[in-house]
């Protein structure tokens, strides 16, 4: 049988296989490889609808690709662990690839990518409670702040809720702030510096208390000034990368900075313009 169908039999003939496989997976004794950094790869987009990479607007959407593609990435060395959601991680329970690997559960998905509702993203996926009873490591949210969108008070206090569930478990709470706004009917994320820092500010005070939060920001210029405006603990987004390059050089620079620990990166490495995953997340591993 292929992945698919092995998975598929698996759900369809034994689906306590999933909680079986999380109870006895061997856990992460840490984050970080060997170089001291945390190398996340992230696969969560497709619960979002956000299923384009570059020109092709379905090219997250085929899972046995998927699954296939984050198989490879998570057996290179220094590799470190995953960010998904249930659908995705359960397949990755019952294909067995995640021991000794940090598992990061994704849990707001509700802010559909094109929809009239994008900033309204409520939480549907995870939630900490299930995160401790599988035994994973944490939890991640997007927390977009639309000063022009009401729905932006529920965003920012439902974040907080999950921070304080996290924290209360003593479980990572990984916030991915953007400043946001309707530009045309959809939204854009304000990736000035300027922006970057405002909602680091305003992201950096959510929760009753920052023990356990770090933060997901995207790599803009001037990333000294930007990291300046919080001490929590930051991890590197890549998003959308047209010149894997000049990326992965501003990526290397970045993860000089002091606060910074390491990258979760999604689409640009299991989805490379070469083709070539290995290299390109061997690439990422050695920019530290």
């Amino acid at each position: 049988m292929n992945t698919v169908e092995r998975i598929v039999a698996k759900r369809v003939h034994d689906p306590g296989a999933i909680a079986e496989a999380a109870a006895t997976r061997i856990r992460a004794k840490s984050p970080f490889n060997d170089k001291g950094a945390a190398m996340i790869i992230a696969a969560d987009h497709p619960a979002r609808g956000a299923t384009a990479v570059g020109a092709d607007p379905l090219a997250m959407a085929g899972r046995g690709e998927l699954l296939e593609r984050l198989c490879l990435a998570l057996e290179r060395p220094g590799v470190t662990g995953v960010l998904a959601t249930p659908d995705v991680i359960d397949d990755l329970l019952l294909l067995g690839v995640l021991d000794g690997k940090t598992v990061l559960g994704s849990m707001n998905r509700t802010g559909l990518a094109g929809s009239s509702f994008e900033i309204d993203d409520r939480f549907a996926c995870y939630d900490a409670e299930t995160i401790a009873r599988m035994r994973f490591d944490g939890g991640k949210m997007l927390t977009r702040i639309c000063l022009a969108d009401p729905a932006t008070p529920s965003v920012l206090e439902n974040t907080a809720k999950a921070i304080d569930s996290l924290a209360d478990r003593k479980l990572l709470a990984m916030v991915e702030p953007f400043l946001s706004g309707w530009i045309d009917g959809k939204i854009k994320n304000d990736l000035s510096p300027e922006a970057v820092i405002r909602s680091i500010t305003i992201a950096s005070g959510l929760g009753r208390s920052s023990a356990y939060t770090w933060l997901k920001l995207p790599v803009v210029p001037d990333m000294e000034r930007v990291l300046a405006a919080s001490t929590l603990p930051a991890v590197l987004l890549g998003g959308e990368v047209t010149d894997p390059d000049a990326a992965f050089a501003s990526w290397q620079e970045a993860l000089a900075l002091p606060t910074v620990q390491g990258l979760v990166v999604g689409r640009s490495l299991l989805y490379p313009h070469d083709g070539d995953v290995a290299k390109a997340v061997d690439t990422a591993v050695g920019l530290r």
